[in-house]
């Protein structure tokens, strides 16, 4: 399919907002307002052939509408059964919500694709709250919603009473004061439950030895420590720094961004050569540099040893 083609069928399909709306008693009928050539480019699609008989036209112009945009349609009905009943004009009206915002037409496969719930959303009620918290919360100016969304798409998930207002209300309670940071740096901190994540990652810094200051201070120059799983990421991390490199905890109260680099890829690696070399590097030099540059550290370090 064409790109001319393309953007003329999505804007009969998904953007027009003069497009009349297909309700259950016209969906079996003849589409007449779609152009023909659109038309014929809809009979042509695989999704229009026999095997597909039992759908019906309203479902497919759906389901295509969602394909010209991007959107894998069997990922997106299938994460929201909620698109089964939707119907065009409710996704017309999304989309030109969206794009009133500032959002791209070009930003929806990602934004869809991650959370196709936003494809069935009450604008009013659920949307709309989202960006006059973005504006009035975090101080986000309209011309920058955008690069907010793309940021983390979730955000139009999240409710603002439940979940965005507690999470920066915890957070600012931590000692994060930089508005700018968490609106455009790191907005997943705001999606997170202070409950069942935030929490979580606290106490188990505290359990490996830090005081409460300690690992607030930790969190608020390596934000990511919020993200990292304590199973997968923190345990078998601090387990290693531990027992292999017999590490202290002012070490990692120094570079708390030990927790963000792969165990198996840097971590392990680094440390056997700079073990091999006999050479003893600060967790910040031996990781943060590029290969080269630790080669020539453990050159270096190796020589003035």
């Amino acid at each position: 399919m064409s790109a001319a083609a393309a953007t003329a069928f999505q804007s009969s399909l998904c953007i027009s907002s003069q497009k009349p709306s297909f309700s259950p008693t016209n969906s079996q009928e003849p589409n007449t307002h779609l152009p023909s050539k659109p038309k014929s480019l809809l009979h042509k699609h695989p999704l229009y052939s026999s095997a597909h008989h039992n759908l019906s036209l309203q479902i497919k112009e759906k389901i295509l509408c969602l394909e010209i945009m991007g959107i894998d349609s069997g990922k997106a009905l299938s994460l929201n059964p909620s698109l089964h009943t939707t119907s065009l004009d409710s996704l017309n009206s999304i989309i030109s919500f969206l794009q009133s915002k500032g959002i791209h037409q070009k930003d929806f496969p990602r934004i869809f694709g991650m959370c196709p719930q936003i494809l069935t959303s009450n604008i009013k009620a659920e949307l709309g709250p989202v960006f006059s918290f973005l504006s009035q919360d975090l101080n986000v100016p309209e011309n920058n919603y955008r690069k907010v969304i793309n940021k983390c798409p979730r955000l139009l998930t999240s409710s603002v009473r439940d979940q965005l207002k507690p999470a920066l209300f915890y957070l600012q309670r931590l000692g994060f004061r930089d508005l700018e940071a968490l609106a455009y740096q790191d907005p997943v901190l705001l999606v997170s439950s202070v409950e069942h994540t935030l929490i979580p990652k606290l106490k188990f810094l505290e359990s490996i030895g830090f005081s409460i200051s300690e690992a607030k201070s930790m969190v608020l120059r390596c934000p990511g420590l919020f993200t990292f799983s304590i199973e997968n990421n923190y345990k078998p991390k601090f387990e290693y720094f531990k027992e292999e490199m017999n590490g202290d905890l002012e070490e990692l109260k120094a570079f708390p961004q030990f927790f963000a680099f792969s165990l198996e890829k840097r971590i392990k690696p680094r440390h056997i050569e700079a073990i091999k070399s006999g050479v003893k590097l600060p967790l910040a030099n031996m990781l943060k540099s590029t290969d080269d540059e630790f080669k020539e550290l453990l050159r270096n370090n190796g020589a003035n040893s």
